[in-house]
């Protein structure tokens, strides 16, 4: 069937506007949104409704590396580092040493189980060896579940960073199986070059992209997104072509910019918000578009049984190996173990070995599909059960926007910032200036329960109040510092603050 390029327009246009208003469905069933928009895709497909005929992997793959791109940017943006520092060892490990260790024991389980051939079979388990961050909070927001402790900026560290990963494997094992010049044992020292280059790639060109914003002045407010999109781009063809890992050097560029004072730093990052959220729209409705369901169900029973392997033997497998020095305790490991959804990476990264022509590649894809969609739908749907089963849960902070907000602004060294005060936190019960305000800081408002408090001195402080303060970024991380300091354990014991 052809379309007229308005018709084609009007289409994507139709597609985009359904999947974000039936993304609320996720509110009700605890699905995550992006199965919303793969359901959709299939539905406009070539054997659905619309008929729509996309099987130009070229262009998907292109479109992928886009959006992958754009979407680690932005993960990198919203990760505060005073959050993920106290778990930055444990997150590291986890996103190398336990995407490696996902991927083995899937591929090799596959090849056992499926009779794949060993090789393609440690493919396919590397590009499901990730794990995707939107999924996962889009659930635990859509049921009002937030974990205890460390365990959400973990998460968070873990699936914002283990990307870069999981497409090197890919990349490495797809150049083994098309003999291009890659061994199994080339891809240890290219894994440190790619990762060191990629690493401080990205903190440079992060650090040079927050001086060239500031600098730079433009007459029109509304370029300033438009100028870091294109810097986002140009920072993964430079470390790719320095021979580093493009992928990481984003993620670390926008962990660089997202902790930096910069102008219109709440524009910039709501911007870049909206453009991850249409990254990921249009790449789980490219999936739907390339899944022909008369291909598909023919490997369905492979597909559960990879994707079975992958969540109840790979994860924990590699989570409690991993974590084996930390001091997390069972229930934690259990929980993270749990919380390993697989979204768009796996999507995109299916893609690459149709266009390497690797045998067996469209297989391959088909189960990842299924991977994919038995994640989101059994792990999805219980997470909010096993969180509270495990007894890892506790209140979810309920933000309401604040009347007043001040973006930064070029030759004003101050912002507004949201601090918030933790559940256990040595804060709580503290009046105000007790907590250590540095000077120069003001703490403007407090949000408390749906409701807005205007602080003075003696204003003593409770979990899960969110303090608007303005201050500089020094001041901010110091009040932070103070507020993130947990009770003594005896004493949280001895006013009943202990959770069980």
């Amino acid at each position: 069937m052809q379309y007229s390029y308005e018709s084609l327009f009007f289409v994507a246009a139709l597609l985009l506007l359904v999947s974000v208003v039936l993304s609320k469905a996720s509110e009700k069933f605890g699905l995550p949104t992006l199965i919303i928009f793969m359901v959709i895709g299939m539905i406009a497909g070539s054997e659905g409704v619309f008929g729509i005929h996309f099987d130009d992997n070229e262009i998907a793959k292109g479109i992928g590396i886009l959006a992958l791109s754009m979407i680690l940017f932005y993960g990198g943006t919203d990760t505060k580092w005073v959050m993920i520092k106290p778990v930055i060892k444990e997150g590291v490990v986890l996103a190398t040493l336990g995407v490696v260790a996902t991927a083995g024991i899937t591929g090799y389980a596959v090849h056992i189980l499926l009779k794949i051939p060993v090789i393609e079979a440690l493919l396919l388990g590397a590009i499901v060896s990730s794990t995707d961050a939107a999924a996962v909070f889009s659930i635990l927001r859509s049921k009002g579940i937030n974990l205890k402790g460390n365990l959400k900026p973990l998460l968070e560290l873990e699936s914002g960073s283990n990307d870069p990963m999981a497409v090197f494997l890919t990349v490495g094992i797809i150049g083994v199986i098309t003999a291009s010049g890659t061994s199994a044992l080339s891809l240890i020292p290219a894994f440190f070059v790619e990762m060191l280059i990629g690493l401080a790639a990205g903190f440079i060109l992060g650090k040079l992209m927050v001086k060239f914003i500031n600098r730079i002045n433009l007459e029109y407010d509304g370029l300033y997104p438009v100028l870091t999109m294109a810097l986002v781009i140009i920072i993964f063809m430079v470390t790719t072509q320095l021979k580093g890992n493009g992928y990481l050097s984003v993620y670390v560029a926008g962990i660089t910019l997202g902790n930096s004072t910069f102008i219109h730093k709440k524009n910039i990052i709501r911007f870049h918000d909206g453009v991850a959220w249409l990254m990921q729209i249009v790449i789980f409705l490219m999936l739907g578009l390339l899944v022909f369901p008369s291909k598909v169900i023919p490997v369905a029973g492979q597909g559960i049984i990879a994707g079975l392997v992958l969540i109840f033997i790979a994860r924990p497998a590699a989570v409690f190996a991993c974590l084996s020095f930390s001091k997390l305790s069972f229930k934690e490991k259990v929980m993270i173990s749990w919380v390993g959804l697989r979204g768009a990476v796996p999507v995109i990264l299916a893609i690459f070995p149709l266009t390497a022509g690797v045998p067996g590649a469209e297989k391959i894809f088909n189960i990842v599909f299924f991977i994919v969609l038995l994640s989101a739908l059994f792990q999805g749907s219980t997470i909010a059960v096993v969180s509270r089963w495990l007894g890892l849960e506790e209140p979810i902070i309920n933000r309401k926007k604040a009347p007043i907000e001040i973006d930064s602004m070029a030759g004003v060294n101050a912002d507004l910032n949201e601090v918030m005060i933790p559940f256990g936190s040595d804060a709580v019960g503290k009046r105000l200036f007790e907590i250590g305000i540095p000077k120069g800081a003001l703490v403007t408002l407090i949000s408390r329960d749906e409701q807005f408090i205007i602080p003075d001195g003696g204003t003593v402080l409770e979990s899960g109040d969110v303090m608007l303060v303005m201050a500089d970024k020094a001041a901010v991380k110091t009040i932070e510092r103070n507020v993130f300091v947990k009770k003594p354990a005896a004493e949280e014991k001895e006013k009943g603050g202990g959770a069980e």
